[in-house]
């Protein structure tokens, strides 16, 4: 019989797993037929929710396939890390094998991707994308894929990083033949990317034993699960590096599979003429603005026109300063939506639409001139504008009136011109810890998808907490920095906002008055105050604690520490959220926009500030009712058990 279960949720160095044990172990739950329960519970534990019914399968299936090589292979005792989950993101690797070297005696590692393919064929043309019959997308070839973790790993794992040649990668299609799956070797294998098949699978054991040795695996896995998380490399700090000189980003998995979309639309376009549309569709920080960057870079290094464009001031303004700090070429890759109202048809190979939530019915404001105002919508224009458009957006970040980037939007403009428009989904969550639960959990509070407001879990990826007071939340952040951390305050748009700082002025206006605690807006506008930033770099500058953010300054951005002020614009009555009009002190509000509209934009807001914190958030609300729902949603009860803290 197998020992009793560890459980296996919070590591010391911020790394995840579902289950850890000896294959010998491992093997022995499975025979019983208990290791789909351990993992099916310790999942609902980690991520607040039950898994797929597919995930469920595929433990079932494909875990025995590699246990029992691992058993066949004489490698018992090598530790077993399933469901690992790569540092600050949601994205898992299947399993992470972790034993002795037999030649150098020093830890070594194998990142294991299992596929339960029987058969695979590369896109054609395409060989780092892969056809699978049942799915409607291509996805990124498995050799790639384990490649990605791999690099994504000496990225960010501390002890890696050290011994860098410790990690392989490999990717098992148990189920597949060498003649359904051949073709996938059109990508170059290495060490860190390689395939086998079924029926390669004494290869497959000679590969296991060339990495690993008949020796217990418990202390290397020690090692590899101890390791501190480097910081993650924030988008902002090696833009410049990554625009001008070289790749500083590792996409992994559904992110390379969007990103090698684009470049593969961009072939095609070069070839035959032809034009597309790309859709890539994610919640925050699933990665879109990391893809739009890589793609801007790679585009820009292979002399191909492209240009990056959004509808935020503050993003792109930001992206000016940091990318552009030495370059005027540079800054000049950085547009606005309206920018595109004269633009000839196709003049540029590619244009990169980030924070495409934010398009608007059309271009034209109050300084357009009168030949522009022709009424055509913002999202034609921008597909016009390039033989491949491609908008990144996440539907529930609109937040003004007159904000309608959707999918649907933006694929039913594709049709009315003829055009392809092909639809990439991201569900990895690489902001908030990688804390998919986080993010679930904000959703339902809000009431976005119809759900209602649940008990936060702690799943160890991200903190959440309450204040009682503005005080108490600005006080807990600057402990955070002086720990080294970064942190920033926002709330929501329930003040009204001193937009002109005059000289005789000695300190910023203090707009933001809850009871005895006042503190000031970020600046308004595009210079720096009393030592204070200009409002586009309120969340990038370090100047820019100590001011209230609102959403249109915070949107796009992320920082160690989220502190959030909720206003009475939305508050909690009984069993429902009410949105109060009347509060809002948001100029874009108008009488002609609706109770319903108005109720919407504002949860969106909430969801924006809410998902800004790279490390936690805390959350104060002045209306004491709301407090109290706050406080009982996010203190532990006796019914929810803890995670182990290992």
């Amino acid at each position: 019989m197998p020992p009793p279960a560890r459980v296996f949720f919070v590591l010391h160095g911020g790394f995840f797993l579902l289950f850890r044990e000896s294959a010998a172990s491992v093997a022995a739950r499975i025979l019983e037929g208990s290791l789909a329960l351990h993992l099916t519970e310790n999942f609902r534990h980690q991520h607040g929710r039950r898994p797929a019914g597919a995930e469920i399968r595929s433990w079932e299936r494909s875990l025995p396939a590699l246990v029992n090589a691992l058993i066949e292979a004489g490698l018992d005792e090598v530790e077993v890390l399933i469901e690992y989950s790569l540092p600050l993101t949601s994205k898992r690797a299947d399993a992470v094998l972790a034993g002795v070297h037999p030649v150098t005696g020093e830890p070594s590692y194998v990142v294991v991707e299992l596929k339960q393919w029987s058969a695979a064929y590369p896109e054609e043309d395409e060989p780092l994308l892969c056809r699978i019959d049942a799915y409607a997308q291509p996805v990124l070839n498995p050799i790639e894929q384990v490649r990605g973790y791999c690099e994504y790993l000496l990225s960010f794992n501390g002890a890696l990083e050290l011994m860098p040649r410790s990690l392989a990668g490999v990717a098992y299609l148990h189920n597949a033949t060498e003649f359904g799956a051949a073709g996938l070797r059109a990508v170059a294998e290495d060490l860190r990317g390689r395939m086998y098949t079924g029926e390669q699978r004494g290869a497959f054991l000679n590969f296991l034993r060339s990495r690993l040795a008949a020796k217990p695996g418990a202390q290397a896995a020690d090692v590899l699960l101890d390791a501190k998380v480097r910081p993650s490399k924030q988008l902002m700090s090696v833009a410049a590096a990554e625009i001008r000189d070289r790749e500083q980003f590792v996409l992994i998995a559904e992110q390379r599979a969007a990103y090698e979309q684009v470049m593969s639309a961009v072939r095609k376009a070069k070839q035959s003429n032809h034009k597309q549309v790309v859709v890539v569709t994610g919640g925050p920080g699933s990665g879109k603005s990391v893809i739009a960057m890589s793609l801007l870079g790679e585009l820009y290094r292979r002399g191909v026109s492209a240009l990056h464009a959004t509808g935020s001031q503050s993003f792109t303004k930001t992206m000016r300063r940091v990318a552009g700090a030495k370059k005027r070429e540079v800054q000049q890759l950085f547009k606005y939506f309206n920018s595109f109202m004269d633009a000839e048809p196709n003049d540029l190979d590619v244009l990169i639409c980030d924070e495409a939530h934010r398009l608007r019915k059309t271009s034209a404001n109050r300084y357009t001139k009168a030949e522009f105002r022709t009424g055509r919508p913002q999202v034609a224009e921008l597909i016009d504008a390039a033989r491949v458009p491609v908008f990144l957006l996440d539907q529930h970040q609109v937040v003004r009136p007159g904000e309608m980037g959707t999918k649907d939007e933006i694929k039913r403009a594709a049709t009315e011109q003829g055009l392809d428009c092909t639809v990439v989904e991201l569900d990895s969550q690489f902001r908030c810890g990688g804390s998919d639960a986080y993010e679930k959990w904000v959703v339902d509070l809000l009431g976005l998808e119809g759900a209602t407001p649940g008990q936060w879990e702690p799943d160890g990826k991200f903190e959440l907490l309450t204040a009682e007071s503005p005080k108490e939340l600005e006080d807990f952040l600057v402990a955070r920095r002086e720990e080294g951390y970064g942190a920033r305050m926002s709330a929501g748009y329930c003040w009204k906002w001193t937009t002109k700082v005059t000289p005789e002025m000695a300190t910023l206006p203090t707009d933001v008055v809850i009871g005895e605690w006042a503190r000031p807006w970020n600046v308004y506008g595009d210079r720096s105050r009393l030592g204070a930033p200009p409002a586009p770099l309120w969340a990038t500058d370090p100047a820019g604690f100590g001011q209230i953010g609102c959403v249109y300054t915070a949107q796009g951005f992320e920082y160690d520490w989220a502190g959030v002020i909720i206003g009475p614009d939305l508050v909690w009555r009984t069993d429902h959220w009410f949105a109060d009009r009347s509060a809002s002190k948001d100029p874009s509000f108008t009488k002609a926009t609706s109770d319903a509209d108005i109720g919407r934009l504002i949860r969106n807001t909430y969801k924006v500030l809410l998902t800004r914190g790279m490390i936690g958030a805390i959350v104060y609300s002045t209306d004491p009712e709301t407090r109290e729902k706050l406080r009982e949603l996010t203190q532990p009860t006796s019914e929810v058990e803890a995670p182990v803290l290992v």
